[in-house]
């Protein structure tokens, strides 16, 4: 077990942003839709840049099922992403965010600028999706504790080390980001951790971070796991990114009787029904 310092997460207060106690609520964990408006993804790189087409994809996913839909407009794909600068994630941002809005599920900014976060927040997201956790960009926890907008707390390296106990550097790297979170005055009710599977991993560190998410537990917090056809898969059973629904659901499936309770998902509809059957059946247990 992981040995942590972090003390507890309080009560929600009235600062808290009501968004998570409701999506947390449920027996079975909020699922949240992938929406990239990027030209570069991993997994489906250009086939919502065009804001119809993005459009069209969040409708189908929240008819899916999806409680959340998460928008990234910058690729954070593990190997050979290209950073680019604010004004241009705001170009691809700017044509689409405020009519996603109005469809009527909350929305995260999945960002690691805190400029662009600001703009998503004044437009209408709700929540905060930071892939380095607040250790990127000093103004991020700043702004966030002044919203009182919830975030998604990732862990990241920027080397893979095969040879380090990743249970270990994750838990280390969420204290530091709580730390963070706590000097800005960020509150404990508004705060997700995700583990980050694929992102400075080996596949191996991968699957293991899902074996023990257990673990994270101490912490606290709820835990919000995004397996969705990322790379370890293929490690196991050889796949392209769209032919791992299989090997996703089973990873989330695993993530949610390990304590995770939100999904972020690719494959919506599957995902729903994956998790609610599962949840049915251990209830009867």
């Amino acid at each position: 077990m992981i040995a942590t310092t972090s003390r507890p997460a309080p009560l929600a207060t009235p600062a808290d942003h009501p968004v998570l106690p409701a999506l947390l609520s449920r027996s079975y964990p909020a699922v949240m839709g992938v929406l990239n408006v990027t030209p570069d993804s991993f997994s489906d790189g250009g086939r919502f840049v065009a804001p119809e087409r993005a459009l069209a994809q969040a409708r189908r996913m929240i008819a899916e099922g999806a409680d959340i839909i998460d928008i990234g407009a910058e690729s954070t794909r593990p190997y050979g992403a290209q950073p680019i600068s604010a004004d241009e994630e705001l170009s691809r941002l700017q044509p689409i965010l405020a009519e996603v809005v109005s469809l009527g599920a909350p929305v995260s900014i999945d960002s690691m600028k805190s400029a662009v976060v600001a703009w998503a927040l004044d437009a209408g997201a709700v929540i905060a999706n930071d892939v380095w956790g607040l250790q990127r960009d000093p103004d991020m926890a700043t702004l966030l504790a002044a919203r009182h907008s919830p975030v998604i707390i990732m862990h990241n390296r920027c080397n893979v080390d095969a040879d380090i106990d990743i249970m270990k550097d994750i838990a280390a790297f969420f204290a530091r980001s709580l730390e963070i979170a706590d000097k800005a005055g960020v509150s404990r009710g508004n705060i997700v951790l995700d583990p980050g599977i694929g992102f400075g991993k080996t596949p191996e560190q991968s699957l293991t971070a899902l074996a023990r998410l257990d673990e994270l537990g101490a912490f606290g917090l709820p835990l919000l796991v995004g397996a969705s056809r990322k790379r370890f898969i293929s490690s196991i059973v050889p796949s392209e990114p769209d032919q791992r629904l299989g090997g996703s659901i089973a990873a989330h499936l695993a993530a949610a009787k390990g304590g995770a309770r939100i999904i972020r998902t690719h494959d919506v509809s599957e995902t729903v029904q994956a998790l609610r059957v599962a949840a049915a059946i251990w209830d009867k247990r």
